[in-house]
């Protein structure tokens, strides 16, 4: 009976999400404030009856309910609790439930967040968003019914949960990524609501830049939750793979990297508005041409969801008609766009126009390199691979390049700014990077390895202009304590952001280049020195877990010749499946991981197997980066000053 009602929820969330789509938007064409206002209510009742049905599916996942073909499928008795929740966005069904769960979420916060814009503006994005569940719940309920029933008969008991996603990482990953993935959608929509109404004014951009800041600091911090996972889980040691899916995540983050850095100039500068909306549109675009590749059956991957042919050819549709419809509006109404100021060559306005190219560039190039080879063999080209060679040869100096713009668009100045007061604020900067790269490096490694130099004097000059933009803000007040706190929060949030991008170039350029791995034979009293670091086998012991088997083994390691920590690599055989997994031992450190997983088993009379150990220097700094720039751009979506200009937007709009 509760699978019943979760799908009968769907099914009124879908007639909601109709109406959402057409009243609010008829009401704003023909000015009907009645019809307008309704948008309110539409997104809370469109919300409630998803929460319900996503409610449901949990009851089915929690009481083993294993009538239900999706439960079946991915759980088990065995399965730990929360393992069954997370279960509920483990595979294709339920994972599409959460993102349609969560474009309502995205609805319902527009939807109260926003009574202080034109009433107008408000019904045409809250209806954007209402086409947009719209096409996701039809998509649902025709092709992937997460509450579809075995009938007559059922299973006794359920296949398990695939157990690469029976990790931690499953619990936050998806509804993070998510979250960055939809809430695109808010700035998509309100691209779109600006085009239909014909007001692409600095308002327009303002009321868009902290949503899409807000989704931009979700993506970020989700894709990097999904590189940590990678990381541990698989077993390979390696951050990023440059997998399909992965550049699937990556594209819409670059876009939106450039979106919104194009709003502030829009907002400040009122310029660049055309493209602004572009890019807004792009971005929301290659959210959905991910979803496309995860769900079609195109890819293989192992973090792909679906090989359903019918199923990618219903998201091909509506991302054929989303870019379609959206485009055919833009080539309508983007020719009228004025721009309301003028700037010269070198000003601010200029150097941000080329970060914005150069993360488009890139952006184009991943997808070039992602398309190419599911292009090829579609037309019977023949079957070829695009790997890291051909990513990291074209990425790494587009991204490089890109550094060094950010340093000299953080101390230029809106409009113009002179050749002699660049190299003013910049030489500094610049000669400091230089040394304190050089010197850290040799400090660290005692080489001078011409890539990690390079990274680390570019980290340094992000941070150096960042400082001296901090000091430009402060030097003229009495009291610097003062100074710094009268300035804003997205200023703040800025410096953090532009930190943590300095922070994660250090971690990329020292892992890749000083990282040690050596794989060996050790049979139980085998040691192997690594680094500072001596490792001893103690060998395996099999451990009892919940739903599988494990092979332990047990790693002394020493620290010059000194205890210093045990580590627990394991081999786990998944009972239900009968799939072997690897569950590395890690011991984390701020400027290094030891890293330990095992491998086959070679000799059992002996004891010996396959263990591979890694020193990974500076890993987590990739980590650390991206929290700073996501905690960078949630405290600038929190200034305050958005809110109190918008008040005086509406108050203008009345007037």
């Amino acid at each position: 009976m509760i699978p019943e009602l979760g799908q009968f929820s769907l099914i009124l969330g879908l007639c909601l999400a109709l109406l959402l789509s057409v009243v609010p938007m008829v009401g704003a064409y023909n000015g009907n404030q009645l019809w307008v206002d309704y948008a309110r209510p539409l997104s809370k009742g469109v919300f409630a009856f998803l929460s319900f049905s996503l409610l449901c599916l949990g009851w089915a996942f929690l009481s083993n309910d294993f009538s239900v073909v999706y439960v079946a499928n991915g759980s088990n008795t065995n399965l730990p609790w929360y393992f069954k929740i997370s279960a509920i966005w483990g595979g294709h069904e339920g994972s599409l439930l959460l993102w349609v769960w969560i474009q309502a979420v995205w609805t319902l916060a527009v939807a109260l967040k926003s009574k202080t814009l034109p009433h107008d503006i408000v019904g045409r994005v809250l209806g954007v968003m209402g086409m947009i569940t719209v096409g996701f719940l039809l998509f649902i309920l025709f092709t992937s019914n997460p509450f579809d029933r075995f009938l007559p008969g059922f299973p006794a008991e359920g296949a398990d949960l695939n157990p690469l996603l029976q990790d931690f990482g499953l619990i936050v990953h998806p509804p993070t990524l998510y979250m960055g993935y939809v809430g695109l959608s808010v700035a998509f929509s309100f691209a779109i609501a600006a085009l239909l109404s014909g007001r692409l004014d600095a308002a327009w951009a303002r009321w868009s830049r902290p949503w899409t800041t807000v989704a931009w600091a979700f993506l970020t911090i989700g894709i990097a939750l999904g590189s940590w996972w990678a990381y541990y889980e698989l077993g390979w040691g390696g951050w990023w793979f440059w997998d399909p899916v992965e550049n699937a995540s990556l594209l819409p983050w670059l876009v939106a990297t450039a979106l919104i850095h194009s709003l502030a100039v829009s907002e400040k500068r009122g310029v660049f508005k055309s493209w602004t909306v572009l890019l807004a549109i792009a971005a929301f675009s290659l959210s959905l041409l991910g979803t496309f590749l995860v769900r079609s059956g195109v890819l293989t991957s192992v973090h792909a969801f679906a090989t359903d042919p019918q199923r990618g050819m219903f998201i091909l549709g509506m991302l054929i008609v989303v870019i379609g419809g959206s485009l055919l509006l833009y080539a309508l109404r983007a020719g009228s766009v004025k721009s309301d100021s003028s700037f010269g060559l070198l000003s601010r306005e200029s150097l941000l126009l080329v970060n914005n190219v150069l993360l488009t560039v890139a952006c184009a190039m991943v997808l070039i390199g992602t398309l190419y080879p599911l292009v090829m063999d579609a037309l019977n080209l023949g079957k070829i691979s695009v790997g890291p060679p051909y990513f990291n040869a074209l990425f790494v100096p587009l991204m490089s390049i890109m550094a060094v713009f950010l340093g000299i668009a953080t101390v230029s100045r809106w409009k113009h700014t002179s050749v002699s007061m660049l190299v003013s604020q910049l030489w500094l900067s610049a000669v400091a990077a230089v040394v304190a790269g050089l010197v850290t490096l040799w400090l660290y490694g005692g080489v001078l390895e011409w890539w990690a130099g390079l990274a680390l004097v570019l980290a340094y000059w992000i941070l150096f202009t960042g400082m001296r933009d901090i000091y430009n803000r402060v030097r003229h007040r009495r009291n610097l304590w003062q100074g710094m706190r009268q300035q804003s929060r997205s200023f703040y949030g800025m410096i953090l952001a532009h930190i943590g991008v300095a922070i994660m170039i250090v971690g990329v350029a020292m892992v890749t280049v000083f990282e040690e791995q050596t794989d060996m034979r050790m049979a139980p009293g085998d040691r192997m020195t690594f680094r500072d670091y001596t490792f001893i086998f103690d060998g395996t012991r099999e451990v009892q877990g919940p739903n599988y088997i494990s092979d332990m083994g047990r790693v002394r390691v020493l620290y010059q010749g000194e205890p210093y920590t045990e580590m627990f690599p394991e081999k786990r055989l998944y009972t239900a499946r009968g799939m072997v997994m690897t569950q590395v031992a890690l011991q984390p450190g701020l400027f290094r991981d030891l890293y330990i997983a095992l491998g086959e088993q070679l000799e059992p009379e002996s004891g010996a197997w396959a263990v591979r150990l890694q020193y990974k220097p500076f890993v987590r700094w990739i980590w650390l980066g991206a929290i700073f720039m996501t905690v960078g751009g949630v405290l600038a979506a929190a200034d305050p000053r958005y809110r109190r200009q918008a008040r005086r937007d509406a108050e203008m709009a009345k007037v």
